[in-house]
């Protein structure tokens, strides 16, 4: 099964979103699109996209201050693009954490290679020390593959998203051992990550939903009740 990075488009002028959603699903890529900072930030919390397109000007609130709440706790690729092209837009947003800054109008070929480039950054080893592994961790049928950034269960690619592959390579690479919500948080979101589990939460049951046969009685990953979860341990060689 082919697994496709999902992008959150947030911008508010139809003619632009319709554009941008026809040009990233020829380029299959899953698209989800948001109008407002506000509809933006619970599709952030609740999809869990692997990178953003922003537009600075949105009806409810300036992008930047969007860009700056994200940043707060999470590390996921940012690409702004704006109409604002003034040098100061472009090093303001920088400096607050968007991985690139695209001026409209932009070319197809442009916007694709940025995006390209973006998500291929978070993949490096260097951004999560649970991906810094290679090889593979096996239990059973289950199987990450870190050289291919793959879980698969009976032989199938599970079809995880970027983060939830960091998650659950996170915690193959502690298997056996519980890590703490709080821990795992920041090795995935970064440092100033908040103490609101719910993005984690959200992760953990559609990661159950793709790998667990029945995922209210897990086999590989369990909930240590109120503290964090532990990967089953690995086979012994």
């Amino acid at each position: 099964m082919e697994i496709k990075d999902r992008i959150l488009v947030i911008e508010d002028d139809k003619s632009i979103r319709n554009f941008l959603r026809a040009i990233l699903e020829a380029n299959n890529y899953d698209v989800i699109m948001a109008n407002t900072g506000s509809e933006a930030y619970s599709l952030i919390t609740s999809q869990c996209p692997d990178l953003i397109i922003l537009d600075l000007g949105l009806p409810d609130m300036d992008g930047m201050n969007l860009l700056k709440s994200v940043r707060e706790w999470s590390g996921l690729p940012i690409v702004v693009v704006s109409a604002r092209s003034h040098e100061k837009d472009k090093v303001t947003a920088l400096d607050m954490g968007a991985d690139d800054y695209i001026t409209k109008p932009f070319g197809t070929s442009e916007l694709l290679a940025r995006i390209r480039t973006a998500i291929r950054h978070t993949r490096t080893v260097a951004t999560t020390p649970g991906l810094g592994q290679s090889g593979t961790f096996v239990s059973g049928s289950f199987v990450i593959d870190y050289d291919k950034h793959r879980v698969f269960v009976d032989g199938n690619d599970a079809g995880l998203t970027q983060n939830e592959f960091k998650i659950v390579a996170l915690l193959g690479k502690y298997a056996g051992r519980v890590l703490t919500y709080d821990y795992i948080m920041k090795e995935i979101w970064g440092p100033n990550m908040t103490n609101d589990n719910q993005i984690l939460r959200v992760n953990m049951a559609n990661i159950r939903r793709k790998i667990e046969k029945n995922p209210a009685t897990p086999e590989y990953i369990f909930t240590e009740t109120g503290v964090g979860y532990r990967m089953i341990e690995a086979d012994s060689c």
